[in-house]
């Protein structure tokens, strides 16, 4: 932890999460100082067995869950639930994920929790939202990217592909977060609780909107164009005598200084087929035939160094061992060693720095680690049993 201020500290968020959208809210709050009470089953939540691969034990794990308590309580007792309404009020913040209607099950609906606790910030995360008629219905990450339309734009021209992380759990446990910080802040002024809620569907429909619009007003849908741009050209892969490089060009300008500087070809750029972006994706693979032509004959290394002495924005394709050696985040000292039970975890810190306030990087907890403790400062006893999800 460093030595300046954690804004968040003092704030209780106790979440009933399991997975990926909710854990990945309340981690970034309790990388700002939250003390972070995660309930979970005996078995743990779901999520800590997808998979062993960080020393036994599962990444996605590792990835959400670090400065948290784990607290074990069965939700079907009286007592785990006269637990979780002992929690519930005196936190600052409620999040869950729970299967449509399972927090009211459990009595803590949005108006039962604040009828408890006036100030919480009451938040739930779903796949649909409340009413309509997608509310029961089941909602992964790849199903929520089919519903919102990213497959529809994101593959190649044969085959649809998905996106590679969990986008539409991120997106809407990004949403959560920024809209707890937006509530705790409304409460400083009003001095009331609010009630929040978040569905996938709609805050990974947020980032679709320019494709919407694209295809709402143009009258076509954008195409699936792999790795290139798809209205950008050229703007993509292209292959090297040792590999693959990744440029962009953006205006006019940078057409002429490509053509000139990088393939040293300036007849290119007065081509009447590449006269501007909309002719340049109109006729790709003759352009890309064209570029072709030269870089393919030149290692990635003068090519990049070619780029970069133009101007051009291009990138390496980095696998990731090459991303965990990333120069810049190395120069920018952005890793430190996080504890856990299977011992210190090598981890990016946080994406946002701050000369004012910090962040904490704390242990990642072992199931229940936590249970006696945060049930004695209740000054109550339990033994550890399930947790209906």
């Amino acid at each position: 932890m460093t030595e300046r201020t954690l804004p968040l500290a003092g704030i209780t968020v106790v979440s009933l999460e399991q997975a990926v959208a909710a854990p990945f809210a309340t981690r970034q709050l309790a990388d700002l100082g939250a003390r972070v009470i995660k309930i979970e089953r005996d078995s743990g939540d779901f999520a800590r067995g997808y998979d062993t691969k960080v020393n036994g034990m599962a990444s996605y794990f590792v990835w959400l869950n670090r400065s948290k308590e784990s607290v074990v309580l069965d939700l079907k007792s009286d007592h785990g639930l006269a637990v979780l309404r002992a929690l519930t009020s005196t936190a600052d913040v409620l999040v869950q994920n729970l299967a449509p209607g399972a927090v009211e099950r459990l009595g803590l609906g949005p108006d039962e929790a604040l009828a408890l606790n006036p100030r919480l910030i009451h938040t739930s995360i779903s796949g649909y939202g409340r009413g309509g008629p997608y509310e029961q219905k089941k909602a992964y990450d790849l199903l929520v990217q089919c519903e919102a339309g990213m497959l529809s734009v994101t593959g190649t021209p044969e085959a649809p592909a998905k996106v590679g992380v969990s986008i539409a759990d991120i997106c809407a446990g990004s949403y959560a977060y920024s809209g707890i910080l937006a509530a705790l802040i409304q409460r400083s002024v009003s001095g009331r609780g609010d009630v929040l809620e978040i569905s996938m569907l709609e805050a990974l429909g947020e980032w679709m909107a320019q494709p919407y619009f694209y295809a709402e007003y143009g009258g076509e849908p954008p195409r699936r164009s792999g790795a290139e741009h798809a209205s950008i050209a050229p703007y993509g892969p292209f292959a090297t005598a040792d590999g693959t490089v990744f440029f962009g060009i953006q205006n006019e300008r940078e057409w002429t200084v490509f053509c000139t500087d990088v393939l040293q070809h300036p007849d290119v750029s007065t081509n009447p087929r590449f006269a501007g972006n909309a002719l340049r994706v109109e006729n790709r693979p003759e352009l890309h035939r064209r570029i072709n032509e030269v870089l393919e004959s030149l290692p990635a290394s003068e090519v990049l160094r070619r780029l970069d002495a133009a101007g051009i924005a291009n990138a390496k394709l980095r696998d990731m061992k090459d991303f965990s050696q990333h120069p810049q985040l190395e120069e920018r000292n952005r890793w430190r060693m996080v504890d856990s039970p299977a011992g210190p975890l090598r981890s990016l810190i946080p994406p946002v720095t701050s000369r004012e306030y910090g962040f904490q990087l704390g242990p990642v907890p072992g199931i229940g680690q936590h249970t006696e403790r945060v049930l004695a400062q209740l000054g109550m006893t339990e033994p550890r049993v399930q947790l209906d999800g």
